[in-house]
């Protein structure tokens, strides 16, 4: 493990343009659940309250779950040793930019600025009849559904639902940096979910090396990756840094 350490970090110090990929694999050491899995909030939560047809006709309903899942439960996750390393790389000039499946706004608490959320950010709500964006930390959660004060429209968490389209800006900034990559570092996904998991396979197809930080092996691992580092994110990256900065 060692030199693979060593190694990926003299082609993180060689690369131009790195980027970094990360799924739920890197929130779960703060607390944040992984939706699919083992112990995945779908074997606890039926998926239909994030489907966005369902929401449209039973908001009010899906919002007893919404609110559990989301401003209940994980609410006060804070950033782990993982986030804070991959900020630490982009104020190094290390790291170029973070393309995140996940939604809830970890990597820029952790002080990174250039971040894609490719499926949204659960911290805002927005009226999509009016689009004001409301913080959700502003919202009085006890009384649910959450209204907009403007128009009285049912508000919608600003993340990706079931049945939703990628936001365009996300996706085309997520992708233009994968096509710019050197280095591409998978964190924490398993590349299940699509089409997210296109962007480092647009990475491997422009030439980039892939190094996969993960405890298991992934759909990427033999697929795309060049370079494994088996672990749990914040170890590995701990480590990465100590050869880093």
């Amino acid at each position: 493990m060692e030199l693979l350490i060593k190694e990926t970090a003299k082609l993180i110090k060689q690369s131009k343009f790195t980027i970094a990929f990360t799924g739920a694999g890197i929130s779960v050491e703060s607390g944040v659940p992984p939706f699919r899995g083992e112990h995945g909030l779908w074997n606890k939560y039926d998926p239909k309250v994030l489907d966005l047809g369902y929401f449209n006709e039973n908001g009010a309903e899906c919002w007893q779950y919404i609110r559990e899942i989301f401003y209940d439960f994980f609410a006060d996750a804070k950033p782990n040793k993982a986030h804070e390393v991959l900020a630490e790389m982009e104020k190094h000039t290390l790291l170029n930019a973070v393309i995140t499946q996940n939604i809830d706004n970890l990597h820029f608490e952790a002080g990174s600025r250039t971040v894609y959320e490719f499926h949204g950010n659960s911290k805002k709500l927005k009226c999509r009849k009016c689009g004001r964006i409301y913080e959700a930390a502003e919202i009085d959660m006890s009384t649910i559904p959450p209204l907009c004060i403007d128009d009285g429209e049912i508000l919608k968490p600003d993340f990706i639902f079931f049945g939703e389209g990628i936001p365009q800006e996300a996706y085309d900034n997520s992708f233009e940096a994968a096509e710019a990559a050197e280095v591409c570092l998978i964190i924490g996904s398993t590349g299940e979910v699509t089409p997210a998991s296109f962007v480092p396979r647009t990475a491997k197809q422009q030439g980039a090396t892939i190094i996969e930080i993960n405890p298991e092996e992934t759909l990427f691992t033999r697929q795309i990756t060049d370079i494994h580092l088996k672990g749990k994110a914040s170890d590995v990256l701990e480590k990465l840094a100590a050869h880093l900065f």
